[in-house]
C-alpha cells in the first residue's frame, strides 16, 4: 500500500497539534471517566467508612450509663456492699434510682425508665433484669451481678421478668425488620428515579406512599405470619414499617432535588453509616458511644427500632417521640422536595418532548 493510501492518525488539536493540559482537563471533564473516577474513590471511602462505623458502635460494646432500680425497703448493708461491687464490676456506670418499693421499681421498668431493679431478697440480693429493654444490657448485668456476688460473698438471684419472645432470644429481629424497611425505602426511591423518572413530584410522593405500604405489609407478613420469628401487633408494627420506608424515600428525594445525582451519599450517611449503629437495635443505648447513643434517637432507623420495640413490648406504655422524630424526618423531606420540586432531575418537563407526549 503506497503512502498517499495511509489513513493519517486522529489529530490531537483542532490542526493536529497536541491538546494543551486545560484542553486535555476540558474534555475529561466532559467525558464519563470524571465521574466514574469520583465514584472509584467514593465508594472506595464509603466501604471504609462502612466497616468502621458498625465496629466502632458493636464490636465492643461498653457500658456508659445504665439506669437501676433499688429497692430501699428492707435496708440492706449487705445490699449496699452488693450495689458499690456491681458499679465496680460496670466501670461505674450504674445510674442509681431508688424506690421505697419493688412495684413502684416495677412501674419505672414498664415505663424503660430502668433496665434492672435491685433489691434484698431472703439472705441475698435479687435482680431482676428486662431481656426484652436489651439483650445486651441484661446479658452484662447478669454477668456482672454474678461477679460482684462472688467478690461480695453476697448470694445473688438473677431473674428476667421481661424476657424477649421464644423466636427472637438474641432481640435482632426488631433491628433487622427495621434495617429492611430504611433500605428498601430509599432504594425503592432510587429505583423511581432510574425506572420512572416522568413521575411528577404529586406522582413521586404517590408511588413512594403505595411502595412503603405494600413493602411494609409484606415485611411484617413474612417475620411474623410465614416463619414467626416475631409475634406482632400487626397492624401496629405493619403502619411503623411503612412510616419508615417513606420516611426514608423522602429523604432521598429531598437530597436529589437538592443534590441530584450524588443524592445518594447524604441518603447513605445518614440512614446507614450513622443511623443503624446507633439506633440501638443491635446493641442497646446504654453500651453505645454515648454520642451515638444520643444521636441515634433522633434519626429515623433510631425511631423506627424505639417505635416498634415499644410496641411489641411495652403496649401499654407508648412514647409519642419516636413517632414526632419520623415525622419531622418526612415533614421537613417532603417540604424540601415539593418547595424546590422544579429543581428534581425527574418529571415530565425534564423528559425529551417525544418521550413526555408519547409521540
Amino acid at each position: 500500500m503506497s503512502a498517499p493510501d495511509l489513513e493519517p492518525s486522529a489529530p490531537h488539536g483542532a490542526h493536529g497539534r497536541p491538546l494543551s493540559a486545560r484542553q486535555k482537563w476540558a474534555v475529561y471533564k466532559k467525558s464519563p471517566y470524571l465521574p466514574a473516577t469520583v465514584l472509584l474513590f467514593i465508594l472506595a471511602a464509603a466501604a471504609g467508612f462502612f466497616a468502621g462505623s458498625y465496629s466502632y458502635a458493636m464490636a465492643n460494646p461498653t457500658p456508659h450509663r445504665i439506669p437501676t432500680a433499688v429497692v430501699t425497703r428492707p435496708e440492706s448493708a449487705r445490699g449496699e456492699a452488693f450495689v458499690a461491687a456491681l458499679d465496680k464490676a460496670l466501670d461505674a456506670s450504674l445510674v442509681i434510682h431508688t424506690y421505697p418499693t419493688r412495684a413502684r421499681a416495677g412501674q419505672a421498668l414498664e415505663r424503660q425508665e430502668v433496665f434492672a431493679i435491685i433489691r434484698a431478697g431472703g439472705r441475698g440480693v435479687v435482680v431482676d433484669v428486662a431481656g426484652a429493654a436489651g439483650a445486651s444490657v441484661a446479658e452484662l448485668l447478669t454477668e456482672a451481678a454474678a461477679k460482684a456476688g462472688a467478690e461480695t460473698g453476697v448470694p445473688v438471684t438473677v431473674r428476667d421478668v421481661k424476657p424477649l419472645q421464644r423466636g427472637d432470644p438474641r432481640g435482632l429481629a426488631l433491628f433487622y425488620i427495621s434495617l429492611a424497611a430504611v433500605i428498601v425505602g430509599f432504594v425503592g426511591a432510587i429505583q423511581l428515579s432510574v425506572h420512572a423518572q416522568a413521575l411528577v413530584p404529586l406522582e413521586r410522593i404517590a408511588f413512594t406512599a403505595a411502595y412503603s405500604l405494600l413493602g411494609a405489609f409484606a415485611i411484617a407478613a413474612v417475620v411474623d405470619w410465614l416463619i414467626g420469628a416475631l409475634d406482632l401487633p400487626f397492624l401496629h408494627s405493619w403502619l411503623i414499617l411503612a412510616f419508615t420506608m417513606f420516611a426514608s424515600g423522602m429523604v432521598f428525594n429531598m437530597f436529589n432535588t437538592l443534590m441530584g445525582r450524588w443524592a445518594m451519599l447524604p441518603t447513605w450517611g445518614v440512614m446507614v453509616l450513622l443511623g443503624n449503629p446507633s439506633s440501638g437495635g443491635a446493641v442497646s443505648w446504654p453500651l453505645l458511644p454515648s454520642v451515638l447513643g444520643h444521636i441515634g434517637r433522633w434519626l429515623p432507623p433510631g425511631a423506627s427500632v424505639n417505635a416498634q420495640h415499644t410496641a411489641v413490648y411495652y403496649r401499654g406504655h407508648q412514647f409519642l417521640f419516636p413517632y414526632l422524630v419520623l415525622g419531622g424526618w418526612t415533614l421537613v423531606s417532603c417540604t424540601v422536595f415539593w418547595v424546590w420540586r422544579h429543581r428534581h432531575p425527574g418529571g415530565r418537563d425534564h423528559m425529551p418532548r417525544h418521550a413526555a407526549t408519547g409521540g
